[in-house]
């Protein structure tokens, strides 16, 4: 419980910074709609967000209690804003790829456009997600158009010492470094072999529309099944390093501290946010004359199955109505609630994925060890009233 607390403290006081440094993001295009009825009443989510301390311009959230459609439509998707929204000309922007390789190349956007397509649809989630008290909807799903990121490495011809890839994006914010104010360029960086992943796409279409300024325009990062501050926003650069990179983005925001324990003793780790870990939430409570459904998602993880429990009753398993078996977006749930009785409740999801592994809840030891707020995929759990 002590842990909980420090936990708890720690958020709360880095919570007005922590959202001005999460990840970007937003969606347009086809929308899939809920394959189970989702007409009727909206039951009102009793544990309404906190106020958000940071400005509306910096942060925007996925309204849980809208949510209809597979793919998340423009007004929903979530956008955070680490440092300023680059205004980037199609015709005067570049992508430039060097460092550690043997021929560097210069590309306009026509000469990636150019190139074989591909497409992911991928759900992206800011790894700060539901672990503060005024944010739990950074999260949205969107079928992302543009070229293998692989190819252009294999062409660039990476030489031998080189293990890191660096993505740079156009926004340039103000650090603290001690006495000094440095300007910041954002970015961040994975191993070599990750960023060969045969999914890393660089990006110029969001569900079938021109990438909006918001979400990286011309160009952005996607590394699918990555957390979305890996997904750089206004690409203009990618360096190949001979040593791991160590940016404000990598080593210093977006750490995870965790204590453990190691022959008795407190050790106090640090690690940088990189992979989804496996989560979901309810979305909403709807009634239909006398009807009340539950609807919800999973993601983080290829999804097998998930479970509900109301109050404290057993978990009952959800139907998977959109999304089952897709390799990096999420699936939507809904399970019938048959004769609530009116008063308050309480509505908990887990989700399951295709290797057995079950969503943790809050409590469980590996998230009870972290004071910070990243990645906190435990149990979530809404109230609700029924009148």
């Amino acid at each position: 419980m002590a842990q909980a607390e420090l936990s708890r403290r720690t958020a709360l006081k880095q919570g007005g910074a922590a959202l001005v440094s999460l990840s970007v993001l937003r969606l347009a295009g086809p929308a899939h709609a809920f394959q189970t009825p989702a007409a009727g009443e909206v039951i009102p989510w009793l544990d309404q967000l906190e106020p958000n301390p940071a400005p509306e311009a910096i942060v925007r959230q996925l309204d849980w209690e809208r949510l209809d459609s597979w793919l998340t439509p423009p007004d929903q998707f979530f956008v955070i804003k680490h440092y300023n929204e680059p205004v980037l000309s199609e015709s005067d922007w570049r992508l430039e790829i060097g460092g550690l390789v043997s021929q560097p190349l210069t590309l306009s956007l026509d000469d990636i456009r150019a190139r074989k397509r591909a497409e992911v649809t991928f759900t992206m989630e800011c790894s700060g997600n539901t672990g503060l008290p005024f944010f739990n909807g950074g999260v949205g799903n969107a079928t992302w158009a543009g070229t293998s990121l692989a190819p252009l490495l294999e062409e660039a011809g990476v030489l031998e010492e080189g293990i890191e890839v660096v993505f740079w994006g156009a926004d340039a914010g103000e650090q603290v470094r001690g006495d000094v104010t440095i300007t910041e360029q954002f970015a961040r960086g994975m191993s070599l072999g990750d960023a060969l992943a045969a999914d890393n796409l660089l990006a110029y279409e969001m569900n079938g529309e021109p990438l909006p300024s918001l979400h990286g325009f011309p160009l952005r990062l996607i590394a699918p099944g990555w957390y979305g501050v890996a997904n750089v926003k206004w690409l203009t650069r990618i360096e190949v390093r001979d040593a791991r990179f160590q940016g404000h983005f990598m080593a210093r925001d977006y750490v995870t501290i965790r204590e453990e324990e190691h022959d008795g003793e407190a050790v106090w780790t640090f690690t940088s946010v990189t992979h989804d870990r496996l989560k979901s939430a309810p979305a909403k409570v709807t009634k239909l004359d006398d009807r009340y459904s539950i609807m919800g998602a999973a993601w983080g993880a290829q999804i097998a199955g998930a479970d509900v429990r109301i109050d404290d009753g057993p978990w009952l398993p959800a139907t998977l109505t959109e999304g089952e078996g897709e390799k990096f977006a999420w699936a939507f749930w809904t399970v019938e609630w048959e004769s609530p009785s009116s008063g308050e409740h309480t509505i908990t999801s887990r989700a399951t994925d295709e290797d057995g592994n079950v969503q943790p809840a809050p409590d469980d030891p590996f998230l009870a060890s972290k004071t910070t707020y990243w990645e906190s995929n435990g149990q979530v759990t809404r109230r609700v009233l029924i009148s």
